[in-house]
């Protein structure tokens, strides 16, 4: 790797300043962002879902536990396949201790998957995490927030995922929905995010876009090749 330019102390000092100011203006725009994006009305969930957990079945309100706000990863892991996907294992990796500091601002933290809850807990192990983990295999849950399209899907067929209809090559897509209860126990949808909308959330990309190679991915393809689980760099 080469420099694209040496500069002295000076001159790097005056170009940072600039982009400073750049990086404030964002800050700004995102913070206004989060204000409107806290706005949103929010819409009833009126299924009583039940999930698969590692100490048995788990209604929807439980994964709240004694908060009045509730983060969902929707992991892809379908009820079939030998492990989770490579991708949200990346951003996974940075879920291991979170739930402490977000139920200190009244909000929970899971993961869900249509994969059996045997599997998820095998592969929680293999993995080294413990965040909570459940499985919507006996639920709708996954399709009802456009992040599963069935096991007969065909990546020919369009599907509705990141609020339009487009194509998707597998059967199971990732994302962040956010769900909030109220004072009399009703829970609500407030919030989901797809695709690039989850890049916030990954730290390693955080880091990567500070370096002078940035993420490094290919321009054409699959950007994400180069990720791996962790145990198999």
């Amino acid at each position: 790797m080469r420099p694209q330019t040496i500069a002295t102390r000076e001159h790097w000092l005056a170009a940072r300043r600039q982009l400073l100011e750049r990086e404030k203006a964002l800050t700004r725009q995102k913070d206004a962002l989060a204000a409107e994006r806290r706005a949103l009305p929010w819409v009833r969930i009126d299924k009583d879902y039940v999930f698969q957990s590692e100490e048995g079945d788990v209604g929807f309100a439980d994964l709240f536990g004694d908060c009045s706000q509730l983060v969902v990863y929707h992991f892809m892991y379908g009820p079939t396949w030998d492990a989770g996907c490579v991708s949200c294992s990346f951003w996974a990796d940075t879920f291991n201790g979170i739930g402490a500091h977000l139920r200190q601002r009244d909000t929970a933290f899971v993961a869900i998957s249509r994969a059996p809850i045997e599997t998820l807990a095998a592969f929680k192990n293999r993995m080294g995490w413990s965040f909570p983990w459940v499985s919507s295999l006996q639920n709708s849950f996954n399709a009802d927030f456009h992040v599963s399209f069935g096991s007969d899907h065909n990546p020919d067929d369009p599907v509705y995922y990141n609020y339009a209809e487009t194509h998707y090559p597998l059967d199971e897509a990732h994302g962040t929905s956010v769900f909030a209860r109220d004072e009399n126990g009703a829970l609500y949808h407030t919030y989901s995010t797809y695709g690039r909308g989850l890049d916030a959330a990954n730290a390693a990309y955080v880091y990567l876009d500070l370096t002078p190679k940035g993420r490094d991915e290919a321009a054409e393809g699959n950007p994400m090749a180069w990720v791996r689980h962790h145990d198999q760099y």
